[in-house]
């Protein structure tokens, strides 16, 4: 939801993200919608969304390894966090579920694939690992599966770690790159 009341629906099978806002039964397309693809323009499965204070939709683009951001109005996004194609590398993202945009605009976005959660600074080209990254597994510096992220007010990351059925607190120090 963002502040004015208005919730967004991300729609997997037709690949959109929809606003609906209070009072009104019509929907609006705000994100994607023009069938499965890669073009910019497009979204292929998407997951999660994240709406910032400007009303700019961020959308984990899991079927293109890729965040989109879509500005308020706009007939296509921007490539935000990933979009190099399924890989491990700090340019790549591997099926990409929760996402997180702090207001400096830095996208945090669990990779789930490759286990790990990833920092993409505003207008950076790479991100950086800051939790897991470590392989699969159980253990406090290991996720397995990380599915959903959220922030508390002193900057501590949950994250909901599925495969091993569980919510991982973590603090973070932001040293941007």
């Amino acid at each position: 939801m963002d502040e004015n009341g208005s919730f967004y629906v991300v729609d997997y099978g037709k690949d959109e993200v929809r606003r609906y806002r209070r009072g009104e039964s019509q929907r609006i397309v705000v994100a994607g919608g023009n069938g499965y693809g890669n073009r910019l323009n497009q979204l292929s499965s998407p997951r999660y969304v994240f709406i910032d204070q400007d009303h700019s939709v961020y959308v984990s683009d899991s079927g293109n390894d890729r965040v989109m951001k879509w500005m308020e109005g706009a007939k296509q996004g921007i490539v935000v966090a990933g979009g190099q194609g399924k890989g491990n590398g700090l340019t790549q993202l591997s099926d990409p579920e929760g996402v997180v945009v702090d207001q400096l605009g830095t996208v945090y976005v669990a990779d789930a694939e490759n286990n790990r959660i990833m920092r993409w600074s505003k207008g950076a080209t790479q991100g950086s690992v800051i939790v897991g990254g470590n392989g699969q597994g159980e253990q406090s510096n290991q996720l397995h599966w990380p599915f959903g992220l959220s922030f508390d007010r002193d900057g501590n990351v949950y994250v909901v770690d599925y495969g091993n059925h569980r919510v991982q607190k973590f603090e973070l120090e932001y040293n941007p790159q």
